[in-house]
């Protein structure tokens, strides 16, 4: 089964069970599919969902920060689906392909999410994560909330070297360079695709994307 955003894999999920979606399910579809077990994710799930789920299937909540998150969360899953091979070799996979990721030693950047208002990676996400893992700093992690939103003025004071502009959730796209070079005119603008920023198995594939995007810089 899957909610109405998931897009993996794409073998598989034309065939699946829609149940709803990220804050809002369909628990008669549930029910009808017997599950042995549901992954929750506390910043997507809501409490009450998982509460009403918990009252007929076993729920695993798992929350994810930061690199090191995920691949407990991999030994984690193996553990309790009896598949501690599969999720060690896999956990030992995404850190061998870490390991050669570049590191952009120390420039500045705004990793953008959405327009509309103007909304940038914050502190305790995966994504800043990983920026920090690429060697970046980020200046809105001093800002309250992980996803906060910020103003041209705050753009203007923050020094940047990069500009990343993701495909998702908003999809940014070369158009919008334009309204970011009257905000700040010295850092560099680069269109950066979001599912890359994507954690579990979709690393192994991101630090491949990464050795290619970054080698020489941005």
């Amino acid at each position: 089964m899957d909610d109405r955003f998931c897009i993996f894999p794409k073998d598989k999920i034309a065939n699946a069970v829609n149940i709803g979606g990220t804050k809002e399910i369909k628990l008669h579809r549930i029910q009808s599919l017997q599950p042995d077990l549901i992954i929750a994710e506390k910043e997507e799930n809501t409490q009450e969902i998982v509460e009403t789920l918990e009252q007929y299937f076993p729920v695993y909540v798992f929350e994810i920060q930061t690199i090191d998150d995920v691949l407990r969360m991999i030994t984690d899953l193996g553990d309790v689906t009896n598949r501690q091979n599969q999720a060690s070799k896999l956990s030992v996979n995404i850190q061998t392909a870490f390991s050669y990721v570049p590191n952009l030693q120390a420039k500045r950047v705004a990793y953008v999410i959405w327009r509309n208002p103007y909304m940038v990676v914050g502190k305790d996400t995966y994504i800043q994560s990983v920026l920090e893992k690429l060697g970046f700093i980020n200046p809105f992690t001093s800002l309250e909330g992980r996803y906060p939103i910020v103003t041209i003025e705050d753009f203007e004071r923050a020094n940047l070297d990069y500009i990343f502009l993701a495909t998702e959730p908003f999809p940014f796209q070369e158009k919008h360079f334009a309204e970011f070079r009257v905000m700040d005119s010295k850092a560099n603008l680069k269109i950066i695709d979001g599912e890359m920023f994507w954690y579990g198995a979709k690393m192994i594939e991101a630090a491949a994307y990464f050795r290619k995007e970054f080698a020489n810089g941005v």
